[in-house]
């Protein structure tokens, strides 16, 4: 019996050993990471999540220098404190900002009234924003808590303006964010892109 244990335990041994060299020889270095630079060391094998993130990646066109800020843009509330409602109100603005400009860019006579319209048409939640994120698959990506229905328009309403608010971060411009978001909707109200 004691040799079956022996066995048992040095089999054990050997399946994580490979594992432990890797966390003891990289932990120096490891500690003057950050978090998301630490993260992306230390994940080797690729997730589920992480692969839907490289995906999502190429399907908007835009390459995040921290990954982190996409990771958070597809992580509801429901799901961790570190969530995507900042990200979310910053890309809300963007975006508002982006239809400001092409519209008047287009025509400066625009009135207010019309200009409010086309605001309003590209930030209605279902049938623009939640659409365009559905096109995405967002709803397949962003984590949420199992009680949260990931499909919800809020939620992927929310996930689609939080990825434009990450680009502005990533790369401290909206107006590539913006860029970015015509790419995907396509530049018509409600219409993105077929991915």
């Amino acid at each position: 019996m004691p040799r079956r244990r022996f066995a048992l335990a040095a089999v054990f041994v050997l399946a994580i050993l490979p594992h432990i060299q890797f966390i003891v020889s990289a932990g120096g270095f490891v500690q003057g990471l950050a978090n998301d630079e630490q993260h992306d060391l230390i994940s080797i094998r690729s997730s589920p999540f992480e692969t839907a993130l490289e995906t999502l990646q190429v399907q908007i066109g835009y390459k995040y220098k921290k990954i982190g800020l996409l990771r958070r843009a597809m992580t509801h509330a429901s799901f961790s404190e570190e969530n995507n409602k900042a990200l979310s109100i910053l890309g809300a603005n963007v975006i508002e900002t982006s239809v400001s400009m092409r519209s008047l860019e287009s025509n400066l006579e625009i009135s207010a009234k019309e200009l409010n319209r086309r605001i309003s048409d590209v930030s209605k939640v279902e049938s623009s924003c939640a659409a365009d994120g559905k096109r995405l698959g967002l709803h397949k990506v962003v984590r949420v808590s199992p009680k949260t229905d990931s499909s919800a328009p809020l939620v992927v309403c929310g996930a689609f303006r939080a990825v434009f608010g990450a680009i502005a971060l990533d790369t401290e411009k909206a107006d590539d964010a913006g860029e970015c978001f015509w790419r995907v909707h396509g530049g018509q109200v409600g219409g993105a892109l077929a991915m």
